[in-house]
């Protein structure tokens, strides 16, 4: 802890936390998206917090250079600076990616995602050519990972309970489609628990192209390393992640775009400036010689010891060095199932994902974010899903305008996959 009298300032680029576990529940519409945010200003008591853009810093004269909201640029200066930027999609350089995808990394793109899977449904509706609506119902995730299978399981879910309300789009059918490089899904598992995890999902009707890549995203298709080419007018990327940019501008060491730390995260060459998370290359005390997986279990425990360890070196003491292992993974497959690894235990089906529901309810910060996150699983018991399409919100009509707010056709957020200002797609 800071001593007394300490002052600390957060940057950010928004004034709230997103609770990343629970995106793919938030775009499915089982829990609301407003629940699986944080406002910093309530949590935060001891912080100022100021919504801007680190555009630059200057170790030497521990400065920092900022962008606020409002336009200006400010320069603020520290005694000590901790970096936990995170992380941004992994963009690969093929054609018509950026244009046509959408990511699956914060909560606009989640949002975007529920919106245009909604919209989709009604202009397959509206058709009278199949084909022209088998392409607005057919998705296709690409990646394999926790985000993409958790992703792709609760979307088919989604769109599964709203053919019952579009006779014509139940006629055609929806189609799911998982792609990825590999030969199997979810390397980070036992080979059990993906096998049975691809059963599960092979059962509801999603189909799995492994061992195969993208080589192009059309508007209405994806065309395929073994020469397939998949209609479809949504593609999801979800293929990981990288560290962001930004960290690239803070005159930093920087190892695959991670700053190079020690055990304690300290910055490699600097007694005041440490590091954590998915842009920290912190050693693994579990495997010798790499760096800690950008996992949050990883980074909220590195936000704990890091914290310890500034106010340690402020009242003259040693900080500790950063001595966490992995104690596991899941995946909740949605339908009262998922699967996990706890410390080589291997659990599946319902006792998975109630472990799952056990976790995130013990993670996500505050009580009265707990409390809005039980109500929301309880009315998904209760109630069917909400299908109404809210992609319109934030995009008002003119004032005195008496048409319809300005269409958003695909619901995609503005760069949702673009790479930032000054940054090609393979920095």
């Amino acid at each position: 802890m800071a001593p007394p009298g300490a002052r600390i300032t957060l940057i950010n680029d928004t004034n709230f936390l997103t609770y990343a576990p629970l995106l793919p529940a938030a775009a499915a519409g089982t829990v609301d998206p407003r629940h699986i945010v944080v406002p910093l200003r309530e949590r935060l008591k001891r912080t100022m917090l100021r919504v801007g853009y680190v555009t630059g810093g200057d170790p030497a004269a521990n400065t920092l250079r900022v962008e606020m909201i409002s336009g200006n640029v400010k320069e603020y200066r520290y005694d000590h600076l901790v970096v936990a930027l995170g992380s941004v999609s992994r963009v690969l350089p093929i054609p018509g990616l950026t244009e046509h995808a959408i990511g699956f990394k914060t909560i606009a793109e989640a949002t975007a995602l529920r919106n245009r899977i909604v919209r989709h449904f009604e202009l397959a509706e509206g058709l009278d050519d199949k084909e022209q609506r088998a392409a607005y119902l057919s998705f296709v995730f690409v990646g394999g990972g926790y985000a993409g299978l958790e992703g792709i399981a609760e979307l088919a879910d989604f769109a599964r309970d709203a053919l019952k309300r579009y006779p014509r789009c139940r006629e055609t059918g929806t189609r799911f489609t998982l792609i990825d490089a590999a030969d199997r899904i979810m390397p980070e598992i036992q080979p059990q628990l993906a096998d049975f995890t691809r059963r599960v999902l092979g059962k509801r009707g999603v189909e799995f192209r492994l061992g195969t890549t993208v080589q192009e995203v059309r508007d209405d298709a994806v065309v395929l390393s073994d020469g397939d080419t998949l209609i479809a007018r949504t593609v999801v990327w979800t293929t990981g992640v990288r560290a962001s940019p930004v960290a690239s501008r803070l005159g930093l060491p920087l190892d695959n775009g991670r700053i190079v730390c020690d055990e304690t995260m300290r910055v490699q060459g600097y007694e005041n400036i440490w590091a954590l998370g998915d842009i920290a290359a912190v050693p693994d005390p579990a495997r010798p010689g790499n760096p800690c997986p950008p996992t949050a279990q990883h980074a909220i425990r590195q936000g704990k010891l890091l914290g310890k360890n500034i106010g340690s070196v402020m009242k003259g003491q040693a900080p500790k060095p950063f001595k966490f292992k992995t104690l596991g993974a899941f995946a909740d497959l949605g339908r009262h199932t998922a699967v996990a690894n706890l410390m080589g235990l291997r659990i599946k089906g319902f006792a998975a994902w109630a472990i799952c529901r056990f976790y995130h309810l013990a993670w996500l910060p505050g009580a009265d974010s707990k409390s809005r996150l039980i109500a929301d699983w309880s009315v998904e018991i209760l109630f069917p899903r909400d299908l109404a399409e809210m992609g319109q919100l934030g995009h008002p009509p003119a004032l005195g305008d008496s048409g319809p707010a300005a269409p958003v056709p695909d619901q995609r957020p503005v760069a949702a996959l673009q790479p930032p200002a000054g940054q090609s797609p393979t920095d």
